[in-house]
C-alpha cells in the first residue's frame, strides 16, 4: 500500500503539462528551465574538476570550497557574516534542501505556516516528515502579504514559516517593512522560518532581494536555501545549499545525511567557482532575463492579455479570462493552448492547496528571445481564429 502523502498525490501539473507539449510539438513555456544562459567559466570548472577531482565521497556537509564560497557570497551579496564550518550544508537541490528542513525541524502535528500560491513541493515535504501546512493566500494583482491573518493563523503548535523571495510564481519580492513585519513575528512567537530564496541573483527593474536572515532578529531563526541551478541556469546539476546557525542546522544535516549524504564532488567544486564570478556576471543574469522578461509580458498585452508585475524570477502570471478566454478554469486554458495554439503555459491553480483558484496561468520567460517572440506569434493567430483548433497543433 503507498504512502498516503505520496500516494494521493499524482502526477505533477508540471510534468503533466510536458508530456503534453511534447505531444502537440508545442513551445514549453510551462517548466521553469532555462536555456542559453550557463556561465562557459562554469562549464570549464567542472570539466576540470571532472577531469582532476576526486570521484568518491565528498564531506557530508559539503566540499570546504564551497561552502567556504557560500558563506563569502553571503557576505558579498547580503551581509551576513557566516562561519563557514558550522553554518552551511550542501544539498542536492534546493527540493532536497526544504525536504531536510522539514524533515530535521518538525514533530508531528507541527504546523507550518505557508503563502500560496507557493512551489507545489511545500505542502507534500511538509506532510511527509509529520506536519500540518495551513495555507495563507495573497491575492492578485498585489499579492500584499495579509498581516492580520497571519496572525489570526499562528496557533500553540506553529512551529515554522516558509517564506519563498522573490516568489514563485507570482515574481514577488518581499520588501523590507514585510521582512520586518516577519522577522518581529518570528521572535514575539519562537518560530523558525524556511527561507527559499533561490531566485535571490534573478531580479529587475532595480529591485533587490534582502534576506530575512539579515535581519538581527531573525539571524538565529532563520535557514536560507540557495540554488546553483537558479544562479547559474543549471537546473539539472541539483547543487543546493542552506546556511544557518549551528543549532538549526545540526538536525536538518543529520536528515541530509539520511537521504542523499552528498552531493557529485564535481558539481560542488564548480558551484563554488561560480559564485566567485564577477558582478558582471550576475549583473548580465538580470539584465538578459529582464529583457526576456519584456519580450514576452510586451507581446502578450499586445493581443490583450492582463499581465502582473514581475519583479523577479522566470514567470509572468497572465489573467485566464478576458482575452485568452477561460475566466474560470485555468487548467482547461493550458491544455487548450498546448494542443491548439502550439504554446503550453501552467496553471496557477497548481500551486494552490485547494487548487481553487483558477484565475491566472503562467509562462517562464527564461528562455531564447527568438522563441517567446514564435510564442507570441502562436497565440496571435490562435486568437485571430476565433480561438478555434489549429489544423498544425491539433
Amino acid at each position: 500500500m503507498a504512502n498516503s502523502v505520496f500516494g494521493d498525490c499524482g502526477t505533477s501539473i508540471f510534468e503533466e503539462m510536458s508530456r503534453l507539449a511534447v505531444a502537440h510539438a508545442s513551445i514549453n513555456l510551462g517548466q521553469g528551465f532555462p536555456v542559453g544562459l550557463e556561465p562557459p567559466e562554469l562549464m570549464d570548472a567542472a570539466a576540470h574538476a571532472l577531469r582532476h577531482g576526486s570521484h568518491q565521497y565528498p564531506p557530508m556537509m559539503g566540499l570546504p570550497e564551497l561552502r567556504q564560497a557560500v558563506a563569502a557570497s553571503s557576505r558579498r551579496f547580503l551581509g551576513i557574516e557566516v562561519d563557514w564550518q558550522s553554518e552551511v550544508l550542501v544539498t542536492s537541490g534546493a527540493t532536497e534542501a526544504l525536504a531536510d528542513c522539514f524533515l530535521g525541524l518538525l514533530n508531528y502535528g507541527d504546523e507550518v505556516i505557508v503563502f500560496q500560491p507557493a512551489y507545489d513541493s511545500y505542502g507534500h515535504a511538509i506532510r511527509r516528515a509529520g506536519g500540518v501546512p495551513v495555507p495563507i493566500r495573497l491575492e492578485p494583482p498585489e499579492w500584499n502579504l495579509p498581516r492580520q491573518r497571519i496572525l489570526d493563523a499562528i496557533t500553540p503548535r506553529t512551529r515554522l514559516v516558509v517564506i519563498n523571495t522573490p516568489m514563485n510564481p507570482i515574481g514577488k519580492i518581499f520588501d523590507a517593512d514585510e521582512l520586518t513585519f516577519l522577522a518581529d513575528l518570528l521572535d514575539h512567537h519562537d518560530l523558525i522560518a524556511v527561507c527559499d530564496e533561490v531566485y535571490e541573483h534573478i531580479t529587475f527593474d532595480g529591485h533587490s532581494h534582502q534576506s530575512l536572515m539579515s535581519l538581527p532578529q531573525a539571524r538565529h531563526r532563520s535557514l536560507r536555501i540557495g540554488s546553483a541551478g537558479k544562479t547559474f541556469s543549471v537546473t539539472g546539476w541539483k547543487v543546493g545549499y542552506v546556511t544557518a546557525t549551528a543549532a538549526l542546522l545540526g538536525p536538518v544535516a543529520r536528515a541530509h545525511q539520511y537521504q542523499t549524504f552528498a552531493t557529485p564532488p564535481l558539481l560542488q567544486s564548480a558551484v563554488a567557482h561560480g559564485l566567485s564570478l564577477g558582478d558582471d556576471y550576475f549583473a548580465g543574469l538580470k539584465s538578459t532575463l529582464q529583457q526576456r522578461r519584456d519580450v514576452l509580458a510586451d507581446g502578450l498585452r499586445s493581443l490583450g492579455a492582463e499581465v502582473l508585475p514581475c519583479h523577479g524570477t522566470y514567470f509572468l502570471c497572465v489573467a485566464a479570462g478576458a482575452s485568452l478566454g477561460n475566466p474560470d478554469d485555468d487548467v482547461a486554458l493550458c491544455r487548450r493552448l498546448t494542443v491548439e495554439a502550439g504554446v503550453t503555459p501552467v496553471p496557477v491553480s497548481s500551486f494552490y492547496a485547494g487548487r481553487d483558484v483558477r484565475s491566472h496561468v503562467r509562462f517562464c520567460f527564461a528562455k531564447e528571445p527568438t522563441v517567446l517572440s514564435e510564442a507570441v506569434a502562436r497565440l496571435a493567430t490562435w486568437l485571430d481564429n476565433g480561438r478555434q483548433p489549429i489544423a498544425a497543433w491539433a
